[in-house]
């Protein structure tokens, strides 16, 4: 009987250690190029680059190395993105802008790709649908399918785990099988974390996935959390693969249990927005303290 990872005894291992376009539309890197004044600064942890995973030859074992490795690096792209929401929301309470004001709107708009006038009402309405989380399931289950669990070439070599490309000479990786004429190149990142942050860009602002967004808005406006599992379907245009990308993603939450993920992440929020939790979410603490993997379980079944 095949081995089967469950998450359990990692997540809460985790929990106590914090504390709290079709196929190019999936290859393009994004600029992160967001107005850091409202955020806290990076932990210095979330630049390490990808760990050696080749060297957990079970591939169990493997798996929650990776996981154990990501999971926090989601938790802090996606709490820094709820503070800008936050900001967001509050910006759209006051009844003038100032210049400060509209330069931050002018800087999120362009970097999710949303022409409206600043302060108006469609500016709003779009920034509110694509200023928002990706849930952890569905980032570690990508991340895990377009890397390789973190061993594929462009991964080990440029801290890419989604297969995304860029296209000036030298920002990148050239590809071995590049097809004659092509000038893209696999982008490469100073961190995983910063592959992660372009990753959620991409799924936020592309209109490839119009659906995944629309999909997250109506669960968000009836109160529910936006699942991987939910949100999946809206990555059809991810791979050429199409739908059966979507299923094997959906087959690789299921089979490794990541809906714990999304679980745990809706208890870190489960304190309330305010800026004190988002703050501390947002900053975490030292990788020192930050579990390897080694708390966690495999059983068989």
């Amino acid at each position: 009987m095949r081995a089967r990872f469950h998450a359990t005894t990692l997540g809460i291992a985790l929990i106590l250690a914090f504390g709290l376009g079709a196929w190019m539309s999936k290859q393009m890197a994004v600029s992160n190029n967001v107005d850091e004044s409202v955020l806290p600064p990076l932990p210095n942890w979330a630049l390490a680059p990808l760990p050696n995973f080749n060297r957990y030859q079970e591939t169990e074992i493997r798996k929650a190395h990776f996981f154990a490795f990501l999971f926090p690096r989601v938790v802090l792209a996606n709490a820094r993105i709820l503070k800008l929401r936050q900001h967001l929301q509050a910006l759209q309470a006051k009844t003038t802008l100032n210049d400060r004001d509209k330069q931050w709107l002018r800087i999120q708009c362009k970097r999710l790709a949303i022409d409206a006038p600043i302060g108006s009402p469609e500016m709003y309405k779009l920034l509110d649908r694509r200023m928002d989380i990706v849930p952890p399931s569905l980032v570690l289950a990508q991340a895990a399918n377009e890397s390789g669990w973190g061993t594929s070439r462009f991964a080990r070599e440029g801290n890419n785990l989604f297969g995304q490309w860029c296209f000036q000479s030298g920002c990148g990786i050239v590809p071995k099988q590049r097809a004659d004429g092509a000038s893209h190149e696999v982008a490469s990142f100073d961190s995983p974390y910063q592959s992660i942050r372009s990753y959620i860009t991409n799924l936020n602002r592309h209109t490839s996935y119009l659906k995944l967004r629309k999909m997250r808005e109506a669960l968000r406006d009836n109160n529910k959390f936006p699942s991987g599992i939910s949100l999946a379907k809206g990555l059809g245009s991810y791979s050429q693969k199409g739908k059966t990308y979507v299923h094997d993603i959906m087959g690789m939450i299921r089979y490794n249990n990541l809906q714990y993920y999304d679980e745990k992440f809706k208890e870190l929020m489960a304190g309330g927005l305010d800026d004190g939790t988002l703050s501390q979410l947002a900053q975490m603490m030292d990788n020192t303290k930050v579990p390897t993997g080694s708390g966690s379980t495999i059983k068989s079944g």
